[in-house]
């Protein structure tokens, strides 16, 4: 069954071919749509954005975003309203992962039964310059210049990078446009997530230049020919004792081969002592040690230290930043 809530344009939702078991009519403040379907199964939503109180504010919809399946929900536009319709406008419902909208009443139906994903609207990605968006701040003169591609490469065997490519993503998304990539397998794929996509390693820079929409690209390499693309990589260990002995077997001169790049430990039960040996006993800095994760909990405390370390996110160290920390909210590291 289906949830309709419309102000404008009633006759157009009359003339909806659905079953609908709830239905609002007139305007509502943000919350009291969230209150009402928050806990209310439905199949779609029929949105008409005339029914939220102060709309053009872009908090309140993200607000919706936030916690409602905007999957489900199909957003009609105010075909009146030049500023519903911009481009700017348009980006900024992107940024906040909705992506079922039009202004056609004709498109309605098409979207209910052939939902967009990310990559249908990406060529609405657009940051405007110097803009602020819920306390998240945004250089775009460094930005647009580069756009951050991170790689994730195995150095033992099965280190974890699909699952941490994954998990970084997720962290990485509320703030910006993320996809993530991988290299000739198709294990994303069981993660069922739209932002996930499998390409062969000859088509990664197509794809990379084909979403010039997407802000943060994170790739799992595999077996890739393609590093250079990469504006950073981690190299992933995984420091059991038959790991690591495998790895040396095979290759005895690995340690020497990754001096200098940027190791991460991965499924690590290492302590300090531990890795201190270990950095003594391969001659490698470790940049980031992680230990064995729970892929279904928020993994934020995780993975934004280890952002921030790269650069990609800053917090500030004020009393007031460690507030912001804990509320989520971040800006992008000014260089």
């Amino acid at each position: 069954m289906n949830a309709v809530v419309v102000n404008k344009y009633t006759d157009v939702f009359n003339n909806l071919d659905i079953e609908v078991s709830k239905k609002l009519e007139g305007v509502y403040e943000v919350d009291d749509i969230i209150n009402t379907f928050k806990n209310f199964f439905f199949n779609r939503m029929f949105l008409d954005i005339t029914s939220i109180k102060d709309y053009k504010n872009i908090s309140n919809l993200k607000e919706l975003s936030i916690s409602l399946d905007m999957d489900k929900v199909i957003l009609f536009l105010d075909k009146d309203d030049a500023i519903s319709k911009s481009h700017i406008f348009l980006s900024k419902l992107v940024s906040m992962g909705i992506y079922n909208f039009t202004d056609d009443s004709n498109a309605l139906m098409y979207l209910y039964n052939n939902p967009n994903i990310y990559r249908d609207v990406a060529h609405y990605q657009e940051i405007e310059k110097d803009s602020i968006i819920e306390n998240t701040t945004v250089d775009i003169d460094t930005f647009t210049r580069n756009r951050k591609i991170l790689g994730i490469k195995n150095i033992t065997d099965d280190a974890g990078s699909t699952t941490l490519a994954y998990l970084i993503k997720e962290t990485l998304k509320n703030y910006f446009s993320t996809m993530v990539i991988e290299i000739d397998k198709m294990d994303l794929s069981f993660f069922k997530d739209k932002d996930t996509l499998s390409v062969k390693d000859d088509k990664l820079k197509d794809i990379l230049d084909k979403y010039d929409g997407v802000d943060i690209f994170v790739v799992d390499l595999n077996k890739s020919k393609n590093e250079y693309l990469c504006t950073d990589i981690l190299y992933l260990i995984e420091p059991s004792t038959i790991k690591l002995n495998k790895l040396v077997s095979i290759n005895p001169g690995i340690f020497h081969e990754l001096k200098d790049k940027k190791i991460v430990l991965n499924k690590s039960l290492l302590d300090d002592k531990d890795i201190e040996d270990f950095e003594r006993e391969s001659n490698l800095k470790v940049f980031y040690n992680i230990g064995v994760v729970n892929d279904r909990n928020d993994n934020n405390d995780i993975f934004i230290p280890l952002l921030t370390k790269l650069g990609y996110i800053h917090i500030d160290n004020t009393d007031e930043g460690i507030k912001e920390e804990k509320k989520g909210l971040f800006s992008f590291l000014k260089k």
